[in-house]
């Protein structure tokens, strides 16, 4: 019971990044948000950096190309991405648009890892694509036509598969870092690669002073619960009740996120949206169900 407490809570945290990144976007802008969750992120794992430097480093050396990736998609741009995204689309439907990342895994991983995809999960993956299109098109396929695209939901659709690439190129980190020691490498690596996109904003020194003081909660929360508490119970979940589990949770966030954004931002509920959802979860569940079939054998 208590690992599938802490997993509610580490996708409940992830719902509320959500949630809170459409809730500042009039003040806070999408870099401005990136910038304070990985830089208080990074001071908190300094202790990791500093005495694990060396061993950091070394692996640094040996496998820069794949950890520069995983750090550039996993760090520098998603999160970017979703705070751009954010202030454009609302936090339901980036939420929903979401909860494909692991159909979109499914298929990168047929193409990158040469897994096989059955019938099953064939099918899993066109009902998915028919609930995104379905909440894209707000209910009505004949929309098609006419289709103009929320610069929003196609920040989110991008932000997705780089998350999804960053999922199924993760096979590839380096076996000499334990999951703390990647995290706090990449978090590092991911926030220069960052900065210089930050720097090029030109914020003055008194504004981020005066974004911090109104907004450091929010910074707090997505730096400590969305950002380091969130990858412990993930992780401790994986180590105890396996990848396959634990990886059926991050369904939920829809669910939480929905609520939260019913509860504190007045977000309106529409029919598609719940039959969009409705779709998307059936094709995830209809994917993973062959697979968590196929390894408790």
């Amino acid at each position: 019971m208590k690992t599938y407490f802490l997993l509610l809570l580490c996708v409940l945290f992830w719902a509320g990044n959500f949630v809170l990144g459409r809730f500042v976007k009039d003040e806070v802008e999408p870099l401005e948000l990136a910038f304070f969750r990985w830089f208080l992120t990074l001071l908190i794992i300094s202790p990791i950096l500093i005495f694990r430097f060396k061993r950091i480093v070394k692996s640094v050396k040996k496998n820069y190309l794949i950890l520069l990736f995983l750090a550039t998609l996993g760090i520098a741009a998603y999160n970017t991405l979703v705070y751009s995204a954010l202030s454009m689309t609302t936090s339901t439907n980036a939420l929903i648009i979401n909860s494909t990342v692991p159909i979109l895994i499914l298929c990168l991983s047929f193409f990158i890892l040469k897994q096989k995809i059955v019938l099953r999960q064939l099918v899993g993956i066109i009902l998915s694509t028919i609930g995104v299109l379905f909440l894209i098109l707000q209910g009505d396929f004949i929309n098609i036509f006419s289709l103009t695209f929320n610069n929003g939901d196609l920040l989110i659709i991008l932000s997705s598969i780089l998350w999804a690439t960053y999922s199924v190129f993760i096979k590839f980190r380096p076996k000499d870092l334990n999951n703390f020691e990647f995290f706090a490498t990449i978090v590092f690596l991911g926030f220069f690669i960052f900065l210089p996109f930050f720097l090029t904003q030109n914020y003055s020194i008194q504004r981020e002073i005066e974004v911090f003081q109104s907004n450091y909660l929010v910074f707090i929360y997505i730096s400590v619960f969305t950002s380091c508490l969130s990858y412990y119970f993930w992780h401790y979940g994986i180590d105890t009740i396996g990848a396959s589990k634990t990886g059926q949770f991050i369904h939920i966030m829809p669910i939480f996120g929905i609520t939260l954004a019913y509860i504190f931002l007045g977000e309106k509920l529409m029919f598609h949206d719940f039959l969009g959802a409705l779709l998307i979860m059936s094709g995830i569940y209809l994917s993973l169900f062959y697979k968590k079939e196929k390894v408790d054998r």
